[in-house]
């Protein structure tokens, strides 16, 4: 089911229009017990669909470009940031606390990147959250969790704002409250907020096939759905302008592998209140990427932006969902591949393993983008404010559908990671300079007869760019 014939069909897309798209099959491309390669192509042919689609609208055309999925390409993409290098230096993915721990009755997982996630995970553990002390090091959080129970840390390290989840099967997750609410709702939930009228957009035409020209794009998002999604509207060319808090640091490598084709500016939400109303007085789509409800007070959510802003498109990805007892968690998707069973199908009697890929976070984002385009679609037509929302754990439930069916699979099956099995990414990548340093980065996968082959921009230094657009 995990195909580019359901994930156009919850995108709300015409089935007629499956028949422009073309895939180049790779059997190499991110081996797994899971069929990520097919979640993978699917969310990235379901992209590139909409946006032809929408560049065809936008150009007059009498048929919807030709869209070629190439799983080479996808594959590359789906792990763009660890193939991107700054100066030839290797990205740092994880930080010493940013990992799978065992416990007295199982294995946790958890994610430590950032300095205030850090904190709040030693404090949660009573230990020490100064850097330098011996205390907050792995060996001394190893030591600790090894006689604790899974569940309890996980409960201890949420309660204090940290981020930690204990290691699940398929089947313990389904028995979940979370996941019964996850359940029930589509893979990309879709709404109409208001009835504004029908906005069309300016006509596009030249080279490249730009669908999402003059789209001013809010981006409000973090760690990694969130961005990806904005990184492909970027491609399309959209403006896209990155807000985050002075105060809140983002991961250089981060910024350098998500960061093309944007703007980046940094903005106190409270502070420069009118800066953020002036923005959003001109937004044409808003994305956020927050746990469900923490921009709410800035009047972002669905329903307060639609009345502000008449015709907007929202755009909303979480982790959890924004629904049900874990729908106010925080989470990324290595957390969510361990809650979910990800983690315990793709490892060993020994100990979990994970995808070939954060492929939660990206298949998620590149749907995100597809929502936001189909939506621009759809508006140019009937008009009206909409709302487009996905989760990760809703992409895992896709992801796991067989496994949640009985077909747990083969525990000792050999999927190997390393060696002639792994796909040479070479074709698919680029050199530029940038502010931030030469880069090595991938090419976009998102491809459409006559549309972009790259963005047209590197990133910049984050954060030093002006709130304002083109």
């Amino acid at each position: 089911m995990t195909d580019i014939e359901f994930a156009w069909s919850e995108l709300g897309g015409d089935p007629a229009l499956l028949t422009r798209v073309s895939t180049v099959v790779r059997d190499g491309a991110l081996p797994a017990r899971l069929p990520v390669r097919q979640l993978a192509r699917a969310c990235v042919g379901a992209c590139a669909l909409a946006a032809a689609e929408l560049g065809a609208r936008r150009a007059g055309l009498p048929e919807t470009p030709e869209v070629r999925v190439d799983d080479a390409a996808v594959a590359a993409a789906f792990v763009s940031e660890r193939q991107t290098l700054v100066d030839d230096r290797a990205p740092v993915l994880f930080a010493p606390l940013s990992r799978f721990w065992r416990t007295a009755d199982g294995w946790v997982r958890t994610h430590a990147n950032y300095p205030h996630h850090r904190q709040r995970l030693l404090r949660a553990l009573g230990l020490p959250a100064d850097a330098d002390s011996v205390n907050s090091r792995p060996a001394a959080v190893e030591n600790l969790l090894a006689g604790r129970r899974a569940r309890d840390v996980e409960d201890a390290v949420h309660e204090a704002g940290g981020l930690a989840v204990a290691l699940r099967t398929p089947r313990q997750w389904a028995a979940h409250e979370q996941a019964a609410a996850i359940a029930g709702r589509p893979l990309v939930e879709r709404s109409r907020l208001e009835g504004a009228r029908v906005r069309a957009l300016a006509p596009v035409g030249g080279g490249p096939l730009l669908p999402a020209a003059g789209v001013r794009v809010l981006d409000l998002t973090r760690v990694l759905a969130g961005p990806v999604a904005t990184r492909t509207l970027a491609l399309l060319g959209a403006d896209v302008l990155r807000v985050d808090a002075p105060g809140l640091p983002e991961l250089p490598d981060q910024h350098a592998d998500t960061g093309f084709g944007k703007r980046s500016a940094l903005l106190d939400l409270a502070a420069d209140r009118r800066t953020f109303e002036e923005l959003l007085a001109t937004a044409d789509v808003v994305v956020t990427g927050y746990r469900p409800g923490a921009l709410d007070r800035f009047g972002l959510s669905p329903e307060a932006l639609a009345e502000r802003r008449p015709g907007v498109v929202v755009a909303q990805v979480s982790a959890w969902g924004a629904y049900g007892p874990w729908g106010d968690r925080r989470g990324f998707d290595s957390l969510v591949q361990a809650a979910t069973g990800i983690a315990a199908v793709e490892g060993s009697a020994e100990r979990p393993g994970a995808l070939p890929a954060q492929a939660l976070d990206h298949g998620t984002g590149y749907l995100l983008a597809a929502g936001v385009l189909r939506a621009l679609t759809e508006q140019s037509a009937d008009g009206g404010a909409r709302l487009v929302r996905l989760a990760l754990a809703r992409t895992a439930a896709w992801l796991t559908e067989d496994v949640r069916n009985g077909a747990e699979g083969d525990p000792g099956q050999d999927v190997r990671r390393t060696g002639d099995d792994r796909l040479d990414p070479t074709p698919w990548l680029a050199r530029t300079d940038s502010p931030v340093g030469r880069l090595r980065y991938v090419l976009p996968p998102v491809r459409f007869d006559g549309g972009p082959a790259d963005w047209a921009r590197p990133p910049g230094r984050w954060g030093a760019d002006p709130a304002r657009w083109l």
